[in-house]
């Protein structure tokens, strides 16, 4: 195994908190064999897997949707941005309209946004954008837990590093997520 990424370079993130060494991008040899390119989020591990050649795959930890927010199934990378706008869905705005009501028309990209440095938008079979994406966090705490609004969220430089790997069309697959 082999750890890669011992730093950030967003100086604009939540400060100072350290990922532990254990949520680091790791190196892995795979026990299956899975085609290369594909993106595979076990939520009851904090888990994603970037499949690669040679039956190996770049383990990153995540943070994923709450419980009851998550949702599972099979998907397609449709589309990718750099310092992507946000718009909270209307569920949000309705689930905590004192967070989210005052974003109702969208919030440019940025330091501040929260889906941070990158996003991974996830289309359905039908091609069709679900609002589910892999996204960056300027709150690397929130890496390991459970807390988001349903999509899957990596620090800034892990997400950037996953963006440059990741082709539009890349097949995703989120697993059920049980309550524990």
């Amino acid at each position: 195994m082999t750890t890669l990424f011992a730093g950030s370079a967003f100086a604009h993130e939540e400060a100072p908190f350290d990922l532990p060494v254990e949520y680091l991008p790791t190196l892995i040899d795979m026990q299956v064999t899975l085609l290369p390119g594909m993106i595979h989020v076990f939520p009851n591990q904090f888990r994603l897997y970037l499949t690669l050649p040679d039956n190996q795959a770049l383990r990153f930890t995540v943070g994923v949707g709450r419980p009851g927010l998550y949702h599972a199934g099979q998907f397609s990378v449709g589309a990718k941005r750099e310092w992507p706008s946000w718009k909270p869905t209307p569920q949000m705005i309705a689930r905590n309209p004192d967070a989210y009501a005052r974003f109702a028309d969208g919030m440019p990209g940025g330091v501040n946004n929260p889906l941070g440095a990158r996003a991974l938008y996830l289309f359905n079979d039908a091609g069709y954008d679900t609002a589910l994406r892999i996204h960056g966090t300027n709150k690397p705490r929130t890496i390991g837990t459970a807390v988001s609004n349903g999509c899957a969220r990596l620090t800034n430089d892990h997400i950037t590093d996953l963006y440059d790997r990741v082709a539009v069309g890349a097949r995703v697959f989120l697993y059920e997520q049980t309550e524990v």
